[in-house]
């Protein structure tokens, strides 16, 4: 009996957590990469000594990752390992306010009572609310496949469909939050969830609430060795399953024939296989590698996520205001999303966001300096001049730290490096550097983005941030978890008949 083969291209972490997948469920599976290394987002370099995650930064769900060590009967601490974090970020408001968001529930709503003045029992009863809405809602939508029959008639999905209140899906997160809270700062951090998926707060549905549950509820945690070392024990487990990798190997073609997937053309060879995985960027996936630009026009038309540039700034002195996470807020937050997503340009006023692994790990960065990972929404790129930008949001994001921090941070930067749209669009493929896909902007986006199959391709399926559930680390785990779900349905049903 042959053994069956699946070619998984992209080697990102649903690319690599599908491979784990197949590999398990029997496969011969080969992983054809461009870049020279694994990971695609969740990649990390070194310069002068400061080490930086290039990518994601916030981990949540580790049981995403803790599952596929349990399904490959390997043992996680011999590859991975992790602490929770108490306080998930700590945000900084223009007007001195500051408040720390603690993960536990009760501390994080008497903040919010000291600093803003909200009720503790809102606070916590949005988070149960949330929890609610994950645990009865988001389980459905992100660990099953919308587009199968049998996700529908599943007797879980319609007792989820009751609990869908008509706001969740025709208020925006921005009504939802403004009716429930009553200070302007706590409005303002929990919009904040909706750029978690490249969304803008003011258009995207409230049923994104229920984001906050993974962060404030489940726990926010650091990865021992930083976000790349989520990618490095995949890759072990995936070497451990017998996975091959190829490197600096761009696919060119996947190839169909009759309505069946059969392979993939690489170096102008054609590489035969019974499953085809994309975790390439959807839209790239259909218009260079099935040669399909009717498709790829079709995915298009949703509006695409954001993107980001993101400044790594080694700085030459610690700075013990600041955590793991912290967040310097616009003023004008509802400005600074009409800048993004209606003129496509940077906001004058951004919020940004710092990352510093070395407050929890100081083998991060030389003794007595520190990494600082500075991030700022941007729009997609159409081309905009962004060295030109840069130049100006770099000093922007100077100005607004040294006046929020009281000291002038320009003189502390002692090595840098950037990263934009054109640049994420280069090293990964994401069409216009949107770091999600499409953008979760609309009220039903969620049943609009490209499902995790191909229905006229027998045997080809989708993984990654631009396909269903969605993007972020737990929604690219999922992705891979779906997708081979799909696959062991279809073997299942071929050895039925």
């Amino acid at each position: 009996m042959h053994t069956k083969k699946a070619i998984i291209i992209g080697s990102g972490v649903g690319g690599t957590a599908a491979a784990i997948r197949l590999a398990v469920q029997g496969f011969a599976v080969e992983v054809y990469e461009k870049n020279s290394h694994p990971g695609g987002k969740l990649s990390a370099f070194e310069k002068d000594g400061f080490r930086f995650d290039a990518g994601p930064s916030l981990f949540t769900q580790p049981q995403n990752i803790e599952e596929l060590f349990t399904l490959a009967n390997e043992p996680i601490e011999e590859y991975f390992s992790y602490q929770p974090i108490a306080i998930a970020c700590k945000y900084f408001y223009e007007n001195g306010k500051i408040v720390y968001a603690h993960t536990d529930a009760e501390k994080f709503a008497q903040e919010l009572q000291e600093q803003l003045n909200e009720q503790p029992q809102k606070v916590t009863s949005y988070l149960q609310q949330s929890k609610k809405l994950y645990d009865n809602i988001g389980t459905i939508f992100l660990d099953n496949s919308l587009q199968k029959r049998k996700t529908w008639l599943n007797k879980r999905f319609g007792a989820a469909l009751k609990t869908i209140r008509y706001g969740y899906i025709f208020k925006s997160l921005h009504q939802h939050n403004s009716k429930i809270f009553s200070s302007p700062e706590a409005v303002q951090l929990f919009n904040r969830f909706a750029t978690y998926n490249g969304s803008n707060p003011y258009k995207a549905p409230a049923m994104l609430s229920l984001i906050p549950h993974l962060e404030q509820n489940q726990g926010t945690y650091y990865p021992t060795g930083g976000m790349v070392s989520i990618t490095n024990a995949l890759y072990k487990l995936a070497i451990k399953k017998g996975v091959q990798f190829y490197f600096d190997t761009p696919v060119q073609r996947i190839i169909q024939h009759e309505g069946y997937v059969k392979g993939v053309v690489v170096n102008n060879e054609n590489i035969l296989a019974d499953v085809v995985v994309s975790n390439v960027d959807i839209y790239f996936t259909y218009k260079n590698l099935l040669q399909n630009s009717l498709h790829a026009k079709k995915v298009l038309k949703q509006e695409r996520s954001s993107s980001a540039v993101i400044f790594y700034w080694g700085i030459n002195k610690p700075f013990p205001s600041l955590q793991l996470h912290n967040i310097f807020f616009s003023k004008e937050y509802k400005t600074e999303f009409d800048s993004i997503f209606k003129e496509h340009k940077l906001s004058s006023d951004p919020t940004v966001y710092i990352n510093i692994t070395s407050k929890i790990e100081s083998t991060q960065s030389p003794q007595g300096k520190e990494n600082w990972f500075v991030m700022v929404n941007a729009p997609a790129n159409k081309g905009q001049d962004w060295e030109q930008l840069k130049a100006a949001l770099r000093t922007l994001v100077i100005n607004k730290l040294s006046r929020m921090l009281g000291e002038d941070i320009e003189p502390l930067i002692e090595t840098e490096h950037t990263l934009d749209p054109v640049m994420i669009e280069g090293q990964t493929a994401s069409y216009m550097g949107s770091l999600y896909g499409t953008s979760s902007n609309s009220k039903l986006a969620a049943f609009f983005r490209q499902p995790n199959f191909e229905k006229n391709i027998n045997g080809l399926y989708f993984c990654g941030g631009s396909v269903h559930p969605g993007g972020g680390i737990p929604l690219c785990l999922k992705s891979a978890k779906i997708v081979s779900g799909l696959v062991a349905a279809e073997a299942y049903k071929n050895t039925a008949h």
